[in-house]
C-alpha cells in the first residue's frame, strides 16, 4: 500500500528549511528534492509553498541569498543561514523538541 503525502504543521516549513540550509547553502528546487529524499517521500513541498517560506525567511534577516551559477550552467538563487537563522534555529529546535515530548506523552495514554 503507498503511503499518503503529509501534511506540514503550520510553522514547521520554517523549521525544516533553516535545518537544512544549517548543514550547506542550496536552491529552492534542490530544498525541495532534499526534503523528500530525507523524509523518504513523506514530505513533499511544493514550490508554492517553499519560495514564500524562503521570501519570509530572509525578509526576517533569518537567510540571505546570491544568485550563482549552477553546474547545468544556469543561474540559480542560492540561500544560505544567516547567525540570527542559526539562533533562531536553535530557539525553534528547543520548541519543536517539547512539543513533540508532550505530543508524545499525550498519545501514550490510554
Amino acid at each position: 500500500m503507498p503511503r499518503s503525502k503529509t501534511t506540514l504543521l503550520q510553522g514547521t516549513l520554517d523549521l525544516i528549511v533553516l535545518q537544512l540550509l544549517r548543514a550547506e547553502p542550496t536552491n529552492g528546487y534542490d530544498l525541495m528534492l532534499r526534503i523528500q529524499a530525507i523524509s523518504k517521500d513523506v514530505l513533499n513541498v511544493n514550490a508554492g509553498s517553499l519560495y514564500p517560506a524562503l521570501y519570509r525567511l530572509e525578509g526576517r534577516g533569518l537567510v540571505r541569498s546570491e544568485w550563482a551559477e549552477t553546474t547545468a550552467g544556469r543561474k540559480a538563487k542560492v540561500y544560505s543561514l544567516t547567525a540570527a537563522g542559526r539562533t533562531q534555529l536553535t530557539e525553534e529546535r528547543d520548541s519543536w523538541r517539547r512539543f513533540a515530548g508532550a505530543l508524545s506523552e499525550i498519545l501514550g495514554t490510554g
